[in-house]
C-alpha cells in the first residue's frame, strides 16, 4: 500500500494535535508554540476544529451552539464533517508543502468527548473518523490534563459556557478519563502533561517534543 493510500502525505511536514478538558490551556500552548517555531524560521500553520474552514466555520457555530439540540451521533457527524473539510482543504496541502501543522483538537476529541463522554460505540466512531480523514493521524499529540472542575471554572472566566462546556461535571468527568485511556493506549504519540504547571515549564516540555519530531533535509 503506497504512502498515499495510508493517508501520508507524499512530502511530510509534522502534524501536531492539542488536546485536554476544557479550560486545559490549550490555546496559551499553542501561541507559545508557534512564536518559537516563528523564531527557528519553521514554516508552519495554526489550525482549529471544529471550524479552520469556511464549511467547518459554520458548523462550529451549530455544535456549539447552546441552542441546538443535538443526538448525540448527529453531533459527532458534525465534528466528523468539519473535520474531513480541514483535512482536505488545510491539513494534508500543508503537510505536502513540508509545514508543521498545529491544530487546536482532532479526532482524539470525538474517541473522548462523543465516545466516552456521550456513550457512543468506539468502534464506530473510529471507522467514521478513519474515512473523513483518509487515514490522517498526528505524529505528537500534546494532552493537557487538568481536574474538569477547574478547567470548567477557567473556562468560564473567559467565555460564557457552550453547548459542550455547559454538559456538565459528570460528563467533563468521564471526558478526562477517556483522554487518559486514549494517553495511555498510544504513549508513542501522546504527551501528557499536567496542566496545572506553570505556562513556561510546559511550553519548555512541548518544544522539547515538537523539536525532536521535526523534519529534516
Amino acid at each position: 500500500m503506497s504512502a498515499a493510500q495510508k493517508g501520508l502525505p507524499r512530502r511530510p511536514g509534522l502534524f501536531v494535535t492539542f488536546e485536554g478538558p476544557e479550560g486545559a490551556g490549550k490555546s496559551t500552548q499553542i501561541r507559545l508554540l508557534a512564536a518559537r517555531l516563528e523564531a527557528g524560521g519553521v514554516a508552519h500553520l495554526l489550525t482549529r476544529e471544529p471550524g479552520g474552514t469556511l464549511i467547518g466555520d459554520r458548523l462550529r457555530e451549530l455544535v456549539l451552539d447552546s441552542r441546538s439540540r443535538l443526538e448525540a451521533m448527529t453531533e459527532f457527524l458534525i465534528y466528523s464533517a468539519s473535520r474531513a473539510q480541514l483535512v482536505h482543504e488545510v491539513i494534508r496541502p500543508a503537510l505536502e508543502r513540508g509545514q508543521v501543522v498545529v491544530c487546536d483538537r482532532y479526532v482524539d476529541s470525538s474517541y473522548a468527548y462523543q465516545g466516552h463522554g456521550r456513550g457512543l460505540d468506539t468502534a464506530q466512531l473510529r471507522a467514521v473518523s478513519e474515512a473523513a480523514t483518509v487515514g490522517l493521524l498526528p505524529q505528537l499529540t500534546v494532552l493537557l490534563d487538568l481536574d474538569p472542575a477547574l478547567g470548567l471554572s477557567r473556562a468560564a472566566r473567559v467565555n460564557t459556557p457552550d453547548r459542550i462546556e455547559a454538559a456538565g461535571l459528570a460528563f467533563h468527568g468521564r471526558v478526562r478519563q477517556g483522554f487518559l485511556a486514549l494517553a495511555t493506549a498510544e504513549p508513542g504519540r501522546f504527551l501528557l502533561l499536567d496542566a496545572a504547571l506553570q505556562e513556561d515549564a510546559l511550553a519548555g516540555r512541548i518544544w522539547e517534543a515538537v523539536q525532536a519530531r521535526l523534519p529534516t533535509g
